[in-house]
């Protein structure tokens, strides 16, 4: 058994990567590399969980020591991006929206919106589940086989020839469950697994809860092989007895990928009209397991998720996510390379062409490029629920973790009416899920359980 995104010999090789995208000393990662290769190593990161070369005993000790020496070099780019919360807030540039709590967004239609919010998340989700992992020709190729292009509605494997199947085959794990002439509710997925543990973590901890509680929250309740790229390295240090924040900034490469921004819907759903409480509450979350634009990502979809549910327009809840990250930070340059090509192309492949080409070599579940699709998919998408999920999705790299964000946002903005009834009855008002006792969940009991728990958290 190939243990998936925890092997040594291949987190040395992320690690050099995503180093380098820090700015570290050059000189010192040269020499790191040079070392690891002439033992070798191969020096590109693979592209999947574990790469096909088994290391040697030795090679693997080397990657060990290798990773200790690369957490040790400096990081000059932390006074632009830093990771304390702190220091975050000491270089917003303003935070845009309530900060009185938004006393008005209380109430029935709350109620409402956070059911078509946890709605919308699962739809996306389930959407992006068959075609996770396959590039952007891939998926334009297959739905252009079935008739499909550009998406409107669920993948089918209907008509599909029988060469685009081989060329790009679906994700085998989704497939049974995720296309339109299989699905029988909502499957269990990481990025609805997440969102029920930060329901859970309120409902037991409140508004005081810590990353400790997160943290144990994940031990009690989360199955590790359910946990995925920085999630799993996390997992492994808790295990090791490192707390957060260490848990997130030791041996992990992946501390900037996209695991943190699929968890936090949840702290602005509870928050409407507050995103900086939303913010600070991703930040708590995504602090077990990230560092820099992998925190800023949580604070950004947290932020957004708070002003949705108020019934603001898309370019305002945009605004408002924004206005949360750090200005200088790399985050805030893709939200805005996002939002830009939204206003200056008409063609989606157009903008998806400039976003591949602005994040090449970029692993497809970096948190900066997917972001920048996901800036770009609700901007263009405007506020409608069905073209801004199926322009996430079309967009490829991570196609169900950025469905279901845009699909939180649209369908909170949209409403209860906003979701028709092709994308919500095949769910059957039913989410299955690995966490203990959450399994079969409605979503309508979920969304009571948030305004619950909104209510609860209100006055603090």
């Amino acid at each position: 058994m190939r243990l998936t995104w925890v092997q040594p010999e291949d987190l040395v090789r992320h690690e050099l990567w995503q180093a380098t995208r820090e700015g570290r000393d050059p000189v010192a990662l040269q020499r790191i590399q040079s070392t690891w290769v002439a033992a070798g190593g191969v020096a590109d990161p693979p592209s999947g969980g574990a790469s096909p070369e088994v290391a040697t005993p030795a090679q693997r000790a080397l990657a060990g020591t290798l990773l200790l020496e690369l957490d040790d070099l400096p990081d000059p780019g932390a006074a632009d991006e830093p990771s304390d919360w702190d220091d975050i807030v000491s270089v917003m540039s303003g935070v845009r929206g309530s900060t009185s709590g938004g006393g008005a967004a209380y109430g029935p239609e709350l109620g409402m919106r956070l059911r078509s919010a946890w709605l919308g998340r699962a739809v996306g989700c389930v959407l992006g589940k068959p075609v996770e992992k396959i590039p952007r020709a891939g998926i334009e190729e297959i739905l252009r086989s079935t008739g499909r292009w550009p998406l409107e509605r669920w993948f089918t494997a209907v008509g599909l020839d029988p060469e685009v199947s081989a060329r790009w085959p679906w994700n085998r794990a989704s497939r049974p469950t995720s296309l339109e002439e299989n699905i029988h509710g909502a499957p269990e997925d990481d990025d609805l697994n997440y969102t029920i543990m930060a329901l859970r973590v309120l409902e037991q901890h409140g508004a005081d809860f810590t990353s400790d509680d997160v943290a144990q929250g994940w031990l009690l309740d989360l199955p590790a092989g359910r946990s995925f790229t920085a999630e799993r390295i996390a997992y492994r240090n808790l295990l090791d007895g490192l707390s957060p924040p260490r848990s997130a900034r030791v041996r992990n490469p992946f501390r900037e990928w996209i695991g943190a921004q699929i968890r936090t819907d949840l702290y602005g759903w509870v928050s409407p009209g507050d995103p900086l409480r939303a913010a600070e509450w991703a930040w708590r979350d995504a602090a077990v397991s990230h560092t820099r634009n992998g925190l800023y990502g949580a604070m950004f979809v947290a932020a957004m998720a708070s002003e949705a549910v108020t019934g603001s327009g898309i370019e305002a809840v945009l605004d408002v996510g924004a206005s949360v990250v750090p200005p200088q930070s790399r985050m805030a340059s893709a939200i805005r390379r996002g939002r830009e090509l939204a206003l200056t192309t008409t063609e989606p492949t157009e903008a998806y062409a400039a976003l591949e080409a602005d994040y090449a070599g970029m692993h497809w579940v970096h948190s900066l490029n997917n972001t920048a699709l996901v800036a770009y998919a609700l901007s263009a998408g405007a506020g409608d629920f069905d073209r801004s999920v199926c322009l996430a999705v079309m967009g490829g790299w991570d196609t169900d973790s950025n469905g279901a964000t845009v699909g939180a946002v649209a369908g909170a903005v949209a409403g209860p009416e906003g979701i028709a009834a092709r994308w919500s009855d095949p769910l059957h008002d039913r989410l299955s899920t690995s966490i203990p006792g959450a399994d079969g969940s409605s979503f309508g009991d979920l969304a009571a359980r948030t305004l619950a728990v909104a209510a609860r958290v209100r006055a603090r």
